[in-house]
């Protein structure tokens, strides 16, 4: 399998075939300046991919009139401020754990994180790289040890929000407030629009997927065995922790810190940080939120090229995933990355750009 990044265009005024598609655009220069005239064709590059359904939709409008009232979810609500209880109590247990627990904490953190990022977000939901059946099914196994929902439902849910971002349509609605974006979200039943807007979705390629489908057939005990009795049995059994830290370090609070990480990408990364590609969107590049999000922060990027495998221009930069797939590549578990060329970049961020590339 060889590995390569399809590039999108050149800077010059050119129609051109590549992997991912025909590419229209205009470019002028005003000295050293370079202007796009014209957006790339979002569809044709989506096409390649099998799905065109996480590139924001222009024709949607909010409907008139007053907001549904919130109808609270208390089995979350409950569920989650237990959660939270136990890592704080898991943080006190951090002194009394043996360097190996904590280690082993942190593998656990990193694999189930890639489970999201490499997994659900990069392959699944954005189709960016391609993966072999063997990689697929170690990023489902990681993906059950994060307990995000199952990747179908979660690919459901991102492509709805890249689709229909920041809108009433969109899960986690930045404009509703840091809070709801962040967990609120999950503490209440969705807006009507993002249900009806979710059901309309073209999940073909998930549901064509085997994998993704075994794991959402057996999704329950696979949590119960990668979340939560691994990660607690391995340092109890093996280097004779404590039963209580190795519940509360490496499952409890190991996994409350991945939903958090999850969720600032939602919240922080929408609120916080410049937008030098796009100005006229709310995503935001958070290079603090990258760092605890494997790469994940560089979200004005991301929502104005989601197809790109890094979600940053920047490579390996605060972006354990990126290096993640490139060694996948290296090895032949993974190959056909799509990435945004810098011709392209520089004219977008001086076409819609905030203008805080210039200070580096």
């Amino acid at each position: 399998i060889h590995c390569y990044l399809f590039k999108e265009f050149s800077s010059t005024s050119t129609t051109s075939t590549t992997a991912v598609g025909t590419v229209t655009s205009r470019v002028t220069r005003n000295g050293n300046a370079t202007m796009e005239k014209d957006l790339l064709n979002h569809e044709d590059l989506a096409g390649d991919r099998g799905m065109i359904d996480d590139i924001f939709d222009e024709t949607y409008r909010e409907k008139e009139g007053p907001k549904p009232p919130l109808q609270y979810v208390w089995r979350n609500i409950i569920l989650m401020s237990l959660l939270h209880l136990g890592a704080l109590f898991g943080l006190t247990l951090i002194p009394s754990a043996k360097i190996l627990t904590l280690a082993w904490a942190v593998l656990c953190f990193l694999l189930s994180a890639l489970g999201i990022t490499a997994g659900s977000h990069r392959l699944w939901s954005h189709r960016s790289y391609k993966a072999t059946l063997p990689l697929r099914i170690f990023l489902t196994i990681v993906n059950s040890m994060a307990f995000q929902n199952d990747i179908y439902e979660w690919v459901r849910d991102h492509r709805v929000h890249h689709k229909f971002s920041e809108t009433d349509a969109d899960p986690h609605n930045a404009m509703r407030g840091f809070f709801f974006s962040h967990i609120g979200w999950l503490l209440v039943r969705k807006h009507p629009d993002v249900i009806e807007k979710g059901q309309k979705l073209d999940l073909s390629d998930i549901k064509a997927d085997k994998v993704v489908m075994f794991q959402r057939r057996y999704y329950k005990p696979s949590v119960v065995l990668l979340c939560f009795t691994l990660p607690t049995v391995v340092p109890w059994y093996f280097w004779d922790e404590s039963i209580v830290i190795s519940f509360f370090i490496p499952a409890i609070l190991r996994y409350t810190l991945g939903l958090n990480a999850t969720w600032l990408v939602n919240s922080a990364a929408h609120m916080f940080g410049n937008r030098p590609y796009d100005q006229n969107i709310n995503p935001r590049e958070n290079p603090l939120v990258s760092l605890g999000a494997l790469g994940e922060g560089f979200h004005n990027y991301h929502h104005t090229f989601p197809y790109d495998y890094s979600t940053s221009e920047f490579g390996w930069h605060f972006n354990l995933t990126t290096a993640f797939i490139d060694l996948m590549c290296l090895l032949g578990l993974a190959s056909d990355r799509k990435k945004v060329s810098k011709e392209v970049i520089l004219a977008r961020k001086m076409r819609t750009g905030d203008g805080s590339h210039k200070s580096g």
